[in-house]
């Protein structure tokens, strides 16, 4: 599943000042982001989370979930390289 989950290219976060940046390649890792660090239940968080669950339902492709989660991430303002 994870070869079917894997973003074409990862994305670079930073979920607080004090956090070292985190490399995110999957949907799994964004999903997990999405629940522990990011709990604002702002629209874009929830597009992301819906669309990563999409993906791992297999109802939609990688490249959905990738950029409903950086449109969060830079929401959040925890975006560090796209």
């Amino acid at each position: 599943m994870t070869g079917l989950s894997r973003f074409e290219r990862p994305v670079v976060v930073q979920v607080s000042r004090h956090s070292s940046e985190r490399i995110v390649l999957d949907v799994n890792d964004a999903a997990t982001i999405l629940m522990r660090d990011l709990r604002s239940q702002t629209k874009k968080r929830n597009a992301a989370m819906d669309a990563c669950l999409q993906v791992l339902r297999g109802e939609a492709h990688p490249p959905v979930a990738r950029r409903a989660f950086v449109a969060a991430a830079l929401e959040a303002k925890i975006l560090r390289s796209d």
